[in-house]
């Protein structure tokens, strides 16, 4: 995972008001067996692909899964609390 560019502090605090994740991994996450692409935000607390849960192959808005894989797509905002 990667960024192409890092946020200002006065975007920090608008994603604060508006309550979106900043770029990154936020705090107390559990990932496993997942692709993030770069510019991604996770926001706090969430869990990918660690709850045993199967996916299709294809599409699933947020992200999509490939053999078991979850791919987290470029630019993907995923908020706080999100289990996949």
């Amino acid at each position: 995972m990667g960024a192409d560019y890092y946020e200002t502090e006065e975007q920090k605090a608008e994603n604060a008001k508006e309550g979106k994740p900043n770029i990154g991994i936020g705090k107390n996450c559990k990932i496993s067996g997942t692709i993030i692409d770069k510019n991604a935000s996770i926001g706090d607390n969430c869990q990918i692909n660690v709850s045993g849960k199967k996916y299709e192959d294809g599409d699933h808005g947020m992200f999509y899964s490939a053999d078991g894989i979850i791919v987290i797509r470029k630019g993907a905002v995923i908020p706080a609390g999100t289990i996949i």
